[in-house]
């Protein structure tokens, strides 16, 4: 018996093959658009590779705010489950965007050297989306809106995450609903200012780990949000190493002062009293 051939086993399926009148893949997720979007300007080989690397990563990082932004109203609203399985979505996309760096990084510097003058001051310092999730965790700095002043639109996505509370600040309301004791300072203060580290905090903190029986959900959400943080720290520094690799030291096209200003990034912490707590249990 002879196996069938690949025509005879599509038609043997009933496969839609006729999509002159009915939607098919390609139009479903707009194709012809996104694989249209690539315009290289250097005629380098490798500037395609550059491009379609920030591209995925900003359609990942559409996704990543939609999760930050659905997770930050469950929490707010106490839909706790719900929260958690948002979060535990953000890390997983989080850890797809570490990897990204890893086909990135087959760029040499004499490939990269080819395209980096058509560039110009373009620097993903600027991508507005990126700064939408800092500001969701809680990493506020009102210098990095000025970057988007001249786009409406753009501002406005970015100073919605810039004026509300973070992802952090609405886990703290609910420790202290829950009735952990969270100080006045830490409940009701200006959004816009980067979040300090309290030793009350930290000990609420400690309360639900000395006690998780007692606190599951907090204890469930801590986890989450360090599982959080945790990816987005590997993903900073995979950026570190991947632009040491590929431009040395050179200062970076954003302006800045490149690997120096990637490697100070390294040290801010979203969740402090999360990570300061390890030490004292």
């Amino acid at each position: 018996m002879h196996p069938a051939s690949p025509e005879a086993i599509v038609h043997a399926e009933k496969a839609q093959l006729d999509f002159a009148r009915r939607m098919s893949y390609g139009d479903y997720l707009h194709l012809d658009q996104i694989l249209s979007a690539q315009h290289p300007l250097s005629g380098a080989h490798d500037e395609m590779l550059f491009i379609i690397q920030h591209q995925t990563s900003e359609l990942w990082m559409k996704l990543m705010l939609q999760e930050l932004a659905a997770a930050i109203d469950d929490v707010r609203q106490r839909r706790l489950p719900p929260a958690f399985k948002k979060l535990a979505r953000a890390s997983r996309i989080m850890e797809q965007l570490v990897h990204a760096w890893d086909v990135l990084a087959t760029m040499t510097p004499p490939e990269y050297s080819a395209i980096r003058p058509y560039l110009g001051p373009s620097s993903g310092f600027q991508s507005f989306q990126y700064r939408g999730i800092e500001f969701a965790l809680g990493n506020k700095n009102a210098a990095m809106l000025k970057p988007h002043a001249h786009h409406p639109e753009r501002l406005a996505l970015v100073r919605q995450f810039y004026e509300a509370p973070s992802l952090y600040d609405e886990a703290l309301r609910l420790l202290h609903d829950s009735g952990l004791p969270i100080p006045a300072s830490h409940l009701q203060r200006d959004w816009t200012q980067p979040y300090a580290a309290s030793d009350a905090v930290q000990q609420a903190w400690l309360a639900v780990y000395r006690a998780p029986e007692a606190h599951w959900q907090l204890y469930q959400l801590a986890e989450k949000l360090t599982d959080l943080e945790d990816a987005f720290r590997l993903w900073r520094f995979r950026h570190v190493t991947t632009v040491e690799r590929i431009i040395g030291f050179k200062p970076g096209t954003g302006g800045t002062s490149g690997v120096d200003y990637l490697r100070k990034m390294l040290g801010v912490t979203l969740f402090p009293e999360l990570w300061a707590l390890r030490t004292a249990l």
